[in-house]
């Protein structure tokens, strides 16, 4: 069971002050959070990609490989690559670069992002919307079998037996796919015998359990063994020294993020009764203490299967001080009890086999 933390590098303005932090400002607190999330003992680190002034991570890779020179152990990811609007040569370039300086804990999390702002930017039609992912997924996935490829698709320039280096340090560097829901996703990533990552958010989160059989079945179909195959979780949460405490450092700058975007999509308002509804043992958010946030991970992980769990913080802008103590409880606190629950679980499933 991995626990990790992303991030958005969001730096919409402050719910209480009104000032928005600067894009270097925020770019360096999250190399420092990676640090620390190494040095708690956290699994995995995943930072976005978005291309406008709300979010600074639009260079994921340079961001994580700031933290891949400072640190040790953690798997470094992308949480999520819009692949639809990239050059995936330039993405396994850049990714297998990203492997050499940490020495071969470099992933890919490939989906097409909640937000559209990259396919103007790089002079893409919406309109070729799946056939962009559809081509770009599949040739990510050659140039990651093969170290010369050739290649002919409807997007991107063909070539024919051209290397593409740097290679990876690992023999096949993880590349999952990340679904919001979507029924085709799961089947897509079953076919293709590809690690999958739920992005729950919102609602109940039981509402994706049906996509697990789904999926492995898919997998089986085309030959993969389910057993094998890994499914994670991506939800958003805050944790701090106790739940009262968590639930009011958390709810004013999350109000404030929704809200923002909320205008901008025709949402409704973000209210604070959503949120006590979305933070109960059935709801979408992991907030509170400790034991609150690692009972929840573990109920969930009895529900849908998940091996790896992603806590997205902060959401809106926090002070730093309480996202970089919510990271140390997280990697002190509520993995060490969710690790230990489930391997508890996992043994009494073998003896009762």
């Amino acid at each position: 069971m991995e626990i990790g933390v992303d991030t958005f590098v969001e730096t919409t303005p402050d719910a209480q002050t009104g000032e928005t932090i600067s894009h270097a400002q925020r770019l360096r607190e999250v190399v420092e959070e990676i640090v620390l999330a190494d040095q708690v003992g956290l699994d995995v680190f995943g930072v976005g990609e978005h291309h406008r002034k709300e979010f600074a991570d639009s260079a994921t890779a340079v961001i994580l490989a700031a933290g891949a020179a400072l640190t040790k152990r953690i798997r470094l990811t992308s949480s999520v690559t819009v692949l639809s609007a990239v050059d995936p040569v330039r993405l396994f370039q850049q990714f297998a670069t990203l492997d050499g300086i940490s020495n071969g804990r470099a992933e890919i999390i490939a989906g097409r992002g909640s937000m559209v702002d990259a396919f103007p930017l790089f002079g893409y039609d919406l309109k070729d919307y799946e056939e962009l992912f559809e081509e770009k997924l599949e040739l990510l996935l050659k140039l990651r079998e093969s170290e010369k490829v050739s290649w002919r698709g409807g997007h991107r320039p063909a070539f024919t037996n051209l290397g593409v280096y740097p290679r990876p340090v690992q023999d096949q560097m993880p590349i999952w796919l990340g679904s919001g829901g979507n029924t085709g996703s799961a089947i897509r990533a079953g076919m293709l015998g590809l690690p999958l990552v739920l992005a729950i958010i919102g609602g109940s989160p039981m509402h994706f359990a049906p996509l697990i059989p789904i999926y492995k079945k898919a997998a089986a179909q085309a030959g993969h063994d389910p057993a094998k195959l890994k499914i994670a979780v991506h939800s958003l949460g805050f944790v701090a020294d106790s739940t009262s405490l968590a639930v009011d450092q958390f709810f004013p700058p999350t109000q404030a993020s929704f809200n923002y975007f909320a205008r901008e999509r025709g949402w409704s308002q973000y209210t604070r009764a959503g949120f006590d509804a979305s933070r109960t043992l059935e709801g979408a958010l992991y907030v509170g203490d400790s034991e609150t946030v690692a009972k929840k991970i573990i109920y969930m992980r009895q529900h849908l299967g998940f091996s790896r769990f992603f806590l997205h913080l902060p959401v809106g802008t926090m002070p730093h001080e309480q996202v970089m103590r919510a990271i140390e409880l997280l990697g002190t606190e509520v993995a060490p009890r969710v690790r230990e629950e489930v391997a508890r679980l996992e043994a009494m499933e073998q003896n009762v086999r």
